[in-house]
């Protein structure tokens, strides 16, 4: 009998300590799923890209050159107002456009101690009205006041949110212009608009902005603006989420050391529009400028 106990105590302390090693496969399961996706997110870089020529190109030419150094890379496309919104929260890791100091000033004071500022990679922007330089009598905003053969008195613009609207409302007012601002989905819409007007060579008058592919494809200038609404020259810069360096010190360290010629700027823009995909393009024009990346990404 004694040694029948000491052999059901064995076999009971072997079966504990089974149970102890094999524990619950579900919970098992659980934590392993719960790993992989923190190891998935912490290597997934997320670009907030607003549906601009030049910050289409950039984050498209930016997510394969990260993707080329084994960062996994997710654009997502979001309108400027959530871009800081989203970077302030860490939603997002990183915003390619910010235009400073005049046309994104306002997002800047409203964010400027949640999001971390970083480095220009662009000088010399242009922001205002443009129509066709066969509107010849009209070189001035204030031209337009008494240009009578735009008809239905409209500016057409861009989306609601975008900086360049609520400037260009308030130049409708500093030049005492009897026009209204039309609201698109995009820039898409504006440039479709434009380009049917000038097919037709009807007068025309829309917000743009330099640089832009569409000014290579089509015969326009911006309106000289006297009374400065539309402000100085900006440079364009990118912005991080708050830890974003000390996450990923070299990705932070490459686009500090990155920066756009105007010519530069132009060629991949355009190398992207004429391309049947955005990726198609960017890689295209990397190709061509492996020296200048190679730059941005040194040691």
């Amino acid at each position: 009998m004694e040694q029948l106990r000491k052999w059901l105590l064995v076999l009971f302390s072997g079966l504990l300590i089974l149970l102890a090693a094999c524990g619950d496969p579900e919970e098992e399961a659980s934590k392993g799923d719960e790993s992989d996706e923190s190891s998935e997110d912490k290597s997934t870089i997320t670009i907030g890209m607003n549906n601009w020529a030049e910050n289409v190109a950039v984050s498209n030419m930016w997510k394969l050159i990260l993707e080329d150094e084994g960062y996994n890379v997710e654009l997502k496309q979001v309108e400027k107002s959530y871009l800081y919104e989203a970077l302030s929260s860490g939603d997002l890791d990183i915003g390619t456009e910010i235009w400073l100091p005049t046309t994104d000033q306002p997002f800047y004071e409203e964010y400027k101690d949640k999001i971390d500022w970083r480095e220009t990679w662009y000088e010399g922007t242009k922001i205002g009205l443009a129509v066709p330089s066969y509107m010849e009598d009209v070189n001035s905003i204030g031209d337009l006041k008494d240009y009578i053969q735009i008809s239905d008195k409209q500016i057409i613009g861009i989306a609601a949110d975008a900086s360049i609207m609520n400037l260009t409302e308030k130049a409708i007012q500093e030049y005492n212009l009897d026009y209204s601002l039309l609201l698109s989905s995009g820039e898409s819409t504006m440039i479709k608009e434009m380009r049917s007007a000038i097919e037709n060579k009807e007068p025309v008058v829309a917000t743009l902005w330099k640089p832009h592919w569409v000014f290579g494809e089509l015969d326009l200038k911006l309106l000289e603006d006297p009374k400065n609404v539309y402000g100085d020259s900006d440079s364009i810069s990118y912005a991080t989420r708050l830890g974003m360096e000390e996450d990923y010190p070299e990705i932070v360290k490459w686009w500090d050391q990155f920066m756009l010629s105007d010519e530069q700027l132009e060629s991949l823009m355009l190398s992207i529009n004429e391309s049947e995909t955005r990726e198609e393009g960017a890689q295209k024009w990397i190709d061509n400028h492996q020296d200048l990346i190679d730059e941005w990404t040194k040691e």
